[in-house]
């Protein structure tokens, strides 16, 4: 029972700390010379992705096989695209995969964990209703 309970915490814990993660780079919205309407302005663009992907946790949350497809879906799709934006910045084929793994990978885990979680559940709540059964 510690297992489920760790397979069901994990993903949670994961998707949370990495949407922490990619919301940090909005606090470069605040710059001097602006504003304070248009940094918050500029802080609310910048916070669009992981309000997106705080979207998608709670689905995951709530569904967990489906959410665990969309992060799943999410990570593998946005590799490619961040690997070549920073490769065309440094040049540097080891720098931009450890940004991917940085940046991508946290949710491609969390969208693997969270269909392990949901097929575990699914599972153990067979093995208890068959037991269940057989006792009666």
């Amino acid at each position: 029972m510690r297992s489920v309970l760790i397979i069901h915490w994990a993903p949670r814990i994961l998707c949370i700390l990495a949407i922490l993660l990619v919301s940090m780079f909005s606090l470069d919205a605040f710059q001097a010379g602006m504003s304070l309407k248009d940094q918050l302005l500029a802080w609310l663009i910048h916070m669009i992705p992981s309000f997106v992907l705080i979207l998608i946790l709670v689905i995951a949350w709530i569904w967990e096989n489906i959410g665990g497809i969309m992060l799943l879906s999410l990570g593998l799709a946005f590799s490619p695209f961040i690997f070549w934006g920073n490769y065309t910045h440094n040049h540097s084929l080891w720098m931009s995969l450890l940004i991917i793994l940085m940046i991508t990978f946290p949710f491609i885990l969390a969208g693997a964990l969270f269909m392990l979680s949901y097929h575990t559940k699914r599972r153990t709540s067979r093995l208890l209703k068959m037991l269940e059964k057989n006792a009666e």
